[in-house]
């Protein structure tokens, strides 16, 4: 007897499985024949949705996303500003020990 492949589900998937075991239409056994899931881990999507649904709505999401573009601009520009100041002063300093 050999043993099935371990599957590894979509987010997508997960998430369409435990709005179903949410919304209480079919029990989580009917659930599981139907997308062929263990029942188990459709009880643990289903705990991990209601865990982590705050989350959606937080206030604080725009803090997690990093620099905002008109930072990064303004990086951008200082980093160009002294790479051109460092190559004339890389140059200079070649021009004077090419004299010597």
């Amino acid at each position: 007897m050999s043993k099935r492949p371990r599957r590894n589900h979509a987010p997508a998937f997960k998430a369409r499985v435990a709005l179903d075991a949410l919304r209480g239409d079919q029990t989580i056994v009917e659930l599981a024949e139907r997308y062929q899931v263990h029942p188990n881990r459709i009880a643990e999507w289903k705990k991990l949705l209601l865990e982590r649904a705050a989350e959606i709505f937080g206030k604080d999401k725009k803090d997690d996303q990093g620099p905002s573009v008109k930072d990064l601009h303004a990086k951008i520009g200082q980093l160009s500003m002294e790479n051109d100041f460092l190559s004339v002063a890389l140059g200079r300093i070649g021009d004077a020990s090419a004299r010597r």
